[in-house]
Order: C-alpha cells, then sequence, then structure tokens
C-alpha cells in the first residue's frame, strides 16, 4: 500500500443516516464528522455528541464521516440512496496527469486546494486526493481491496483504466441498466453483511 493511486474513499447520499452511522460503528469505524445545516447555516454536530443530542432537530446533514484505517466513508442525506463518488489517493504528478487525460476527454474537472473531482459519463464521480492527512492512518492495514459497481457502459473499466494511468483497478462491473454500487471489500477481513443502504460488505 505504499503506492498510489489507491481506493481509500466511498460516498453516498441516503435517507438512512442514523443506521448506516451505527452500522459502520459497529463495524469498527470512527465517526470522526458530522456536518449539517440547521436554521440556514452549517454547523458541526461532531462527537462525543450523539444522535440523543440532535435527532429532534431540523438538521440537513452535508456529511458524515466514517473512517478506519485506510478507508473513509462519507454519506449525506439525500432522498434515496444515490451513490456519488470513488476517492483515489494519488501523488501530485499523478493529480496532474490525471486531470489532463480528463480534459482530454472532455470529463469535467473541478478542484480546489483539498481535492480534485472528475465528472465521469458513468453517472459517479473520481475524487482525487493528495493530502496525507485525508487518510486516517497511513500505517494501517486496513484498507480497500475491491468495490463492486453496476453500470451500462461497457467501456467504464478501460476508460477508467486509462483515466487513472493504471493496468488494473480495484472494481469489478457488472452489466446492469442501474449504475450503483453493489459491493466492497477490505483487506484483512471477511464481514458479510450489507448496510442499510443495500451495499454488500464482503
Amino acid at each position: 500500500m505504499d503506492k498510489t493511486p489507491f481506493l481509500f474513499h466511498y460516498h453516498f447520499w441516503t435517507p438512512y443516516l442514523e443506521e448506516t452511522e451505527e452500522f459502520y460503528r459497529q463495524q469498527g469505524f470512527e465517526v470522526t464528522q458530522r456536518i449539517g445545516k440547521l436554521d440556514g447555516t452549517f454547523q458541526s454536530f461532531n462527537p462525543p455528541l450523539t444522535w440523543d443530542d440532535f435527532r429532534h432537530q431540523n438538521i440537513l446533514f452535508r456529511i458524515i464521516e466514517c473512517q478506519k484505517g485506510k478507508v473513509n466513508v462519507t454519506l449525506g442525506y439525500g432522498k434515496k440512496v444515490v451513490f456519488d463518488h470513488l476517492g483515489f489517493y494519488v501523488s501530485e504528478d499523478e493529480k496532474v496527469g490525471i486531470c489532463q487525460r480528463a480534459e482530454m476527454f472532455k470529463w469535467k474537472v473541478e478542484s480546489n486546494d483539498r481535492r480534485t473531482f472528475i465528472s465521469t459519463p458513468y453517472q459517479f464521480r473520481i475524487e482525487l486526493q493528495t493530502h496525507e492527512d485525508a487518510i486516517y492512518d497511513m500505517e494501517s492495514d486496513f484498507h480497500l481491496l475491491r468495490v463492486g459497481l453496476s453500470s451500462n457502459k461497457e467501456d467504464m473499466i478501460t476508460k477508467l483504466k486509462e483515466l487513472l494511468g493504471v493496468d488494473a483497478l480495484p472494481i469489478d462491473m457488472t452489466v446492469k441498466e442501474k449504475m450503483r454500487l453493489e459491493s466492497v471489500e477490505f483487506c484483512g477481513t471477511s464481514l458479510g453483511k450489507t448496510d442499510p443502504n443495500g451495499l454488500f460488505l464482503k
């Protein structure tokens, strides 16, 4: 895991925020951040606050972050479950090359000091992260091995390999009409559980 790019992150929108947070907490993840809008203002509701402290307030959560080892899982409120993006940790040089290739593909690139997002034609985005402090525990052996995606775009894997400049991707694709994140697999553990959003943790 000393090489980049490596997959470290996935994000989705869900109406099942409290249930999903509790599910990941039971798998050994630590809730490190909760940001939501209350009375028109974004505020922090981070631990040690618990859901009992704010459950009955009308908070629109933008992000809840759960971390363990080299894995970062984030979620925000949505009326239905929607997969948003995968995150890859890359070097600065790799980021430049990836963004150049994205622009050649005419894919939208949005970048700031903390992260870069690339909009793919596959109904999800790719996040590029270069800051080591975005990884919860860089020394940990716990990391994402693979994810399973469904898509009706059969060129997806080939094009993403070209984008990232790699010969292999930690992504398995099943051809289906609807795009969704179907499964994730972590190193060194076998969970065999499904989270509240229908995502299977192998």
